[in-house]
């Protein structure tokens, strides 16, 4: 029995040694796991919390910015950081986008149009500002019919006037670009790889065909574009039709003129200054005297000009071979009506029309010829006769000196205000200013028969007619003839003959004005 309880307790010893021996190996292996276990979570630990500092450094920084940006958001940052609502109650974040839109009212913009773009057209215009102003509104329309691309547009720098200006110097070539973006794709300039072939003079240039209807570009212009990808125009004032063409690119090239091509914002400013002058002295008229010195050599009318005189304006008018006309009668042309009126014929014709003497007559001209002799008779009846350069100071007018285009531009922004406007001769300011101020709602413009002038002037210089009579015959002449709304005269086969269009663009004018024009007819 004693032996049965002894092998029994062996047994019992040697199975505790057993668990405790296999309880040993499990904690031995236990013990290792859970040290490789921990060595991995400090490592993980260790490399979450980098990962942690990394995010909470990158959000610190990035809400320091955000903040920043929102701060100086309120001075000249985008109006979207102005209306953030990251740490601002609604009320004070839609107080925040009113006061931006009432500081930055917001532009609408027309949206771009879509379309293949057939290629580049490239123009350079020709003569002084109104001319060259009514070029630019042919190209964009004829750009605009092609589907090309119009490039802004070179500026005359080789004429009488030897004006440098650019383009961005006249007119705000942001307006002129973003005001069309729905009409045309217009860029300052071409692609580089483009303008890298015309720079090795790899383009087509050519002279449109004066007063061409639009097809003609279409059949003619349009397949040179698509072959050379870039043609460049050159001479391109009265290259588009005055009449038979589509309604939409007459109003297209209304749009341009009037809404457009908008001078820069220094040209603006100081026109404006110049008409605010004006307004607190009363009612101003504008006489557009045409008596400069380019304009008598170019047309070869030398009346009242003494012998001196007339072999300076020959020799000038000699000395530019463009010029075609060289030798001129100056009578003649005189009694055809082709010649501008001279400060006499001119201070008669107001007389007789009874302008008040009392007026100021701003004068929207260069350097007239002659000087104070030839301006004697126009002081003598209109004694308040004033310029832009008698209005401001010298230094206002600094900028704008030898550059006749910027001058003309401050000129045009008078005439388009004043109370009356007179031109002297029928150039293309004076047709440009008569078109504006009709689209500007008929505004008092007395368009001088020449012709029909000089002879009733010839008859009252000569006795034959009273100063009644002479007053009375040149108030009957003209009755019809103060910018009232009519049609343009259409000659078919003579467009040089017919009426400007940009003188009496017709087709861009309120419909209740057009019904007028067809009861006047």
């Amino acid at each position: 029995m004693c032996r049965i309880e002894g092998e029994m307790e062996e047994r019992e010893r040697r199975r505790r040694r057993w668990g405790l021996g296999v309880m040993g190996l499990k904690g031995t292996t236990l013990g290792v796991s859970r040290v490789e276990k921990l060595k991995s979570s400090v490592v993980f630990s260790r490399s979450r919390m980098k990962l942690w500092m990394i995010r909470a450094t990158t959000m610190v920084l990035l809400w320091t910015c955000l903040v920043q940006l929102t701060t100086l958001g309120e001075l000249w940052g985008p109006r979207v950081l102005k209306g953030w609502p990251c740490c601002f109650s609604q009320e004070s974040a839609a107080a925040l986008v009113v006061k931006s839109r009432l500081e930055v009212p917001a532009r609408v913009l027309p949206p771009k149009r879509v379309y293949k773009n057939n290629g580049y057209l490239m123009v350079s215009c020709n003569g002084g500002l109104n001319q060259m102003r009514a070029a630019i509104c042919d190209m964009v329309a004829i750009a605009r019919y092609l589907n090309v691309t119009l490039i802004v547009p070179e500026l005359d720098k080789t004429s009488f006037w030897a004006d440098p200006s650019e383009f961005q110097d006249i007119f705000d070539v942001d307006n002129f670009i973003m005001s069309l973006r729905d009409e045309v794709r217009i860029l300052r300039e071409l692609p580089p790889r483009l303008k890298r072939r015309v720079q090795l003079g790899m383009i087509y240039t050519m002279p449109p065909i004066s007063w061409s209807d639009i097809s003609y570009y279409h059949n003619q212009v349009l397949p040179l574009i698509r072959k050379y990808k870039v043609v460049h125009l050159n001479r391109t004032d009265a290259r588009l039709a005055n009449n038979g063409q589509p309604l939409e690119i007459q109003k297209l090239r209304c749009r341009v003129n009037f809404s457009a091509l908008k001078f820069t914002p220094q040209i603006e400013e100081l026109g404006k200054k110049v008409i605010r002058l004006l307004r607190q002295k009363g009612p101003f008229m504008v006489l557009h005297l045409r008596y400069e010195m380019d304009m008598l050599a170019f047309s070869g009318c030398t009346q009242g000009c003494n012998k001196e005189e007339v072999e300076e304006l020959t020799r000038m008018r000699y000395a530019y071979p463009w010029w075609k006309e060289k030798i001129i009668n100056s009578d003649l042309k005189r009694r055809d009506g082709f010649c501008p009126l001279t400060p006499e014929e001119t201070a008669l014709t107001l007389r007789a029309l009874d302008i008040d003497p009392s007026i100021q007559v701003y004068i929207a001209a260069g350097e007239i010829y002659g000087g104070t002799r030839r301006m004697a008779s126009l002081t003598a009846a209109y004694p308040n006769l004033v310029r832009k350069e008698t209005l401001l100071e010298p230094s206002e007018l600094r900028f704008f000196q030898n550059h006749s285009s910027q001058m003309a531009a401050l000129d045009y922004l008078v005439s388009l205000e004043s109370d009356i406007f007179v031109p002297t001769y029928d150039g293309n300011m004076a047709k440009v200013v008569e078109g504006h101020r009709r689209y500007l709602g008929f505004k008092k413009t007395i368009l001088l028969d020449r012709k029909h002038l000089v002879d009733l002037i010839d008859q009252y210089n000569a006795g034959s007619l009273t100063w009644d009579e002479f007053s009375a015959a040149v108030k009957e002449a003209h009755a019809e003839r103060m910018g009232n709304p009519t049609k343009r005269l259409v000659i078919p086969d003579r467009p040089k003959e017919e009426d400007y269009f940009y003188s009496n663009p017709w087709e861009c004018l309120e419909p209740s004005n057009e019904d007028e024009t067809s009861s006047s007819i």
